[in-house]
């Protein structure tokens, strides 16, 4: 991986200024088009569109795909439709679709109507009809296909005239004359079966595919369980439609994390570091003022408890423990449920068994924390009993309340076909910070009326 110190730099930005396009064009050469790419990241918008244009048509496709989505849109957004159409020329079909789709309506149609391969552009529509978080957005349409009842001769001409417009191959997919998916052709059955009747004698039957509707993550196990490198994609019968390759997973998968992350910490949508302060706090705000919302909720509680804490200050001192323990079981659990929704271990079918499974978690959790903490009030709040009865068991309750809350919260967000990612962020800590509080105010509040005094 080329290292991009502040002395290259300065001398690629010094190349640029004085355009020299030899000195340009010799450094473009030496370096991969991941290179290029991440050498575009460092620039400004003007100077990588310099440097964009010296780039042959078919390196310059490769770089485009290199880049993220908000860089790839920085430069295409002033070229002209001729020249976009020029670069989908090298692309393939999924690759194309990502790019595309970038656009609005308007430039979509355009582009496509600059595309002379007429049948790529056909593709390339079908394929934009498909959620981009399907099979369907994910594939492509290159791929070597043969039909079962072809001879090996016949078969391998056939391979060779459909191998000139592909870069990589993966496997050879045999159809029946309905193009419903039969099989695959190991390479190796070429070599030691070159007379073989038909193909369907040789070819391996029932192989691993996937619904062009399934979901991302869905295809994604699969890959990850099979251990494949390509995955056919049919349709509901059966009939072949694309191929999903694992680079293309890899990098879904990738987005998709980062996009759960971010939606965990609080961010209500997708940005980077070099986005723009509007664009930042606009994903950082929401979240944020619903937890002053729930800091304002949280002060009306405790003035409803004013009374207790004016002849008990104690009770104060351990808000902060019922909150943020609370807050960790919650999103410790939720956590937990979100991975293995996310990794295919947990099922959304055995809800009330993974509800069971975290209710024992969070009895032995609770009876823990309260153990240690009921022992060291009895230490050093000697003679207060309602304090140290208030203490243990609001963190028994909240314990307990915190992990069914993180473990029913998520399951419930799958089954409603929303993000669970969501239960591991705030929404998960500021609800057990409210539910906290009100349960330690009606709990302290039972304790001081039956172990003192004081009128409440």
């Amino acid at each position: 991986m080329k290292e991009y110190t502040d002395e290259y730099l300065n001398q690629i930005k010094e190349i640029i200024l004085a355009k020299d396009e030899e000195r340009a064009n010799a450094e473009l050469a030496s370096l991969h088009p991941a290179d290029i790419a991440e050498l575009y990241r460092k620039l400004d918008v003007d100077e990588a569109d310099y440097l964009f244009k010296l780039l042959d048509e078919e390196i310059a496709a490769d770089v485009l795909m290199e880049l993220d989505e908000d860089d790839r849109l920085k430069l295409i957004s002033d070229m002209p439709a001729e020249e976009i159409a020029k670069q989908i020329d090298y692309l393939d079909t999924d690759d194309a679709v990502d790019l595309i789709q970038q656009l609005d309506e308007d430039d979509r149609e355009e582009i496509l109507s600059h595309i002379d391969d007429v049948e790529q552009a056909g593709d390339i529509i079908d394929l934009l009809k498909y959620d981009e978080d399907t099979a369907g957005g994910l594939m492509g349409t290159e791929m070597i296909v043969v039909n079962e009842n072809w001879s090996m001769p016949e078969c391998i001409k056939q391979m060779r005239l459909q191998a000139e417009d592909m870069d990589e191959i993966y496997y050879v997919y045999v159809v029946d004359n309905d193009y419903r998916l039969r099989g695959t052709l190991p390479l190796k059955m070429m070599l030691t079966h070159p007379s073989v009747s038909k193909i369907k004698h040789v070819m391996e039957d029932e192989p691993v595919s996937v619904k062009v509707d399934t979901p991302i993550d869905e295809v994604a196990l699969d890959f990850e369980k099979y251990d494949l490198v390509a995955m056919p994609v049919v349709d509901s019968i059966g009939r072949l439609l694309g191929r999903i390759t694992v680079d293309d997973v890899m990098d879904q998968v990738r987005e998709l994390s980062e996009r759960d992350y971010q939606l965990a910490s609080g961010l209500s949508s997708d940005v980077d570091a070099d986005d723009s302060v509007f664009a930042q706090t606009k994903a950082r705000i929401p979240w944020l003022l619903i937890g002053i919302a729930s800091g304002l909720l949280a002060s009306i509680i405790l003035g409803a408890f004013e009374a207790q804490l004016q002849v008990v200050t104690t009770l104060a001192l351990f808000i902060p423990i019922i909150g943020g323990t609370g807050g960790n079981v919650g999103v410790q659990a939720s956590a937990i449920v979100v991975q293995g929704l996310a990794n295919g271990s947990l099922d959304i079918k055995n809800f009330a068994s993974q509800l069971g499974k975290e209710i024992l978690v969070g009895l032995l959790n609770a009876s823990i924390i309260t153990a240690v903490v009921l022992v060291y009030n009895l230490i050093m709040l000697p003679g207060n009993l309602a304090v140290t009865l208030s203490v243990a068991v609001s963190l028994f309750l909240v314990v307990m309340f915190a992990t069914l809350l993180g473990t029913a919260v998520p399951l419930t967000l799958e089954k409603l076909k929303i993000n669970p990612a969501l239960a591991t962020g705030p929404f998960i800590q500021i609800s057990n910070d409210i539910v906290g509080l009100i349960i330690y105010v009606q709990i302290s509040t039972f304790f001081l009326r039956m172990f003192t005094d004081i009128a409440i």
